[in-house]
């Protein structure tokens, strides 16, 4: 297990090891074998979804998982301005705060 995961889930995973398993094997299968997009398209993706319903967590762990396919910070920066016309301001702006929890400010 990604030792970068959160105390929160380390300790779930830890409790309830069948449902972290299952949880696992679904979120791999969705990623790999759902549908005809490239690993960067997908990671992208999953980044906007995350913005989009605001939810910290899973920003952090959708940066995470895109720099270790090689997106980079500029990529992922962009994916969070073309929110600003979509969920405003206040949301953008949280989601950029995120990102750089996880990947410093130039």
């Amino acid at each position: 297990m990604d030792s970068r995961l959160p105390k929160s889930v380390t300790d779930f995973a830890a409790r309830y090891p069948e449902i972290w398993s299952s949880f696992s094997a679904l979120a791999k299968a969705c990623h790999e074998k759902g549908g005809p997009l490239d690993e960067k398209t997908r990671r992208i993706a999953k980044l906007a979804i995350a913005i989009g319903t605001r939810h910290e967590g899973a920003v952090h762990s959708a940066v995470r998982q895109a720099v270790n396919s090689g997106i980079s910070r500029d990529e992922l920066i962009h994916v969070t301005l073309l929110s600003i016309t979509t969920i405003g301001w206040p949301s953008a702006q949280a989601a950029l705060t995120w990102i750089e929890d996880v990947v410093a400010p130039h």
